[in-house]
């Protein structure tokens, strides 16, 4: 089993590595985020199946998962010694902030409100009734 933060860690290098104008490097490292980032799916998708609390992670990272393919094919398309689609760029921004997006909840839980539980008193009996 992977790490989920793999996926994460991969793409924010390919933006770092497009970003300093490195397109062939950020190109290969969006591939290897790929691979990565389906296991991760799949691993979140399996966990949410298995009645863990994981379906807000098994949607963010399947949406992720899509989002990277996206950008990669559109990056693959693009000619060679020309500029990168900014719709390449902007589909790996979106995987990334999906990435983060169960972290954040998890940060924000303890504020969230939380439905209270009703209070049942039982009824007394009285001794000799």
């Amino acid at each position: 089993m992977g790490s989920r933060l793999l996926p994460l860690t991969l793409a924010v290098a390919a933006l770092g590595a497009g970003a300093a104008g490195k397109d062939g490097l950020a190109f290969v490292l969006v591939l290897a985020t790929i691979p990565c980032a389906a296991a991760a799916a799949f691993v979140a998708v399996s966990d949410a199946l298995e009645g863990r609390a994981a379906r807000m992670r098994a949607v963010s990272t399947s949406l992720a998962l899509s989002l990277v393919v996206i950008g990669c094919t559109v990056r693959a398309a693009a000619p060679r010694g020309g500029h990168v689609p900014p719709f390449a760029v902007s589909t790996l921004v979106a995987a990334v902030l999906l990435y983060t997006v169960p972290a954040l909840l998890w940060v924000l839980e303890p504020l969230l409100p939380r439905p209270r539980a009703s209070r049942v008193r039982a009824a007394r009996t009285l001794p000799g009734a």
